[in-house]
């Protein structure tokens, strides 16, 4: 197994708030997309997009990234032939009024065995009444563990083609990093033009996977995809020990 990242560094055309970051760069990802029919017909379509990226760094102490200066972020997939496509598609997407992609520099990561998975951005969890899982309105751990899980089995499938059969959670240890909700803000047009604005509400982990084989691999899923759900718009992306 392994997964291909592109290193992109984003030179700013305007002011962008912190909260406005995974928003802007999501739209980018999806034109830059669009402009390859395969990956057209993959943005529009639905189920898992196999696919994650982190917001722009480094962090600047005003919650603000600034104007003419030049932020990195990471795009993430399983697909080679993706993260080639939008190595040049990202650069091609000129005409955005937020930033244009100067670079890209791509990466290969083999599997490797992995103690610790960090969530930098929030991870999204729905429940079955699609309210978004936190501690204050749910609380259920175990119901919170299984859902990542089952969430990361599905991913596997869905891109190597074939089940993957477990007799234990891949998680050991769960630590909630966080005492309030996390939010992805993200804007909609509808058919008139109107936005609308809306968040997803996440939480930041630490998660200690088991160490056996299987376990290890949905660690590397993770890793590579995104954790949770709502991937495309910046929800899940980790860091691994």
């Amino acid at each position: 197994m392994k997964y291909f990242e592109l290193i992109c560094t984003a030179y700013l055309k305007r002011d962008i708030p912190f909260k406005e970051g995974f928003d802007i760069i999501s739209k980018y990802i999806s034109y830059s997309m669009a402009q390859t029919k395969d990956y057209q017909e993959l943005h529009d379509s639905k189920g898992y997009k196999l696919y994650s990226f982190g917001n722009f760094y480094p962090p600047e102490s005003e919650q603000v990234y600034k104007k003419g200066k030049s932020y990195k972020f990471i795009l993430r997939s399983l697909d080679e032939k993706f993260i080639d496509t939008m190595d040049v598609n990202l650069r091609e997407n000129i005409n955005n009024p937020n930033f244009l992609v100067v670079e890209a520099q791509k990466r290969v990561v083999k599997q490797l065995f992995i103690t610790e998975l960090y969530s930098a951005t929030p991870v999204i969890v729905t429940t079955k009444n699609k309210l978004f899982w936190t501690m204050q309105k749910d609380g259920d751990i175990l119901k919170l563990q299984k859902q990542l899980h089952d969430n990361l089995e599905k991913k596997y499938q869905t891109f190597y083609g074939e089940k993957i059969e477990t007799e234990q959670n891949f998680i050991q240890l769960l630590e909630i990093k966080n005492r309030h909700p996390q939010n992805i803000y993200v804007t909609k047009k509808d058919e008139s033009g109107k936005t609308t604005s809306f968040r997803f509400f996440g939480n930041k982990f630490r998660i200690v996977p088991n160490e056996d084989e299987l376990s290890q691999k949905l660690a590397f899923i993770a890793l590579a995809c995104g954790l949770g759900e709502k991937n495309s718009f910046g929800g899940g992306f980790c860091i691994a020990k």
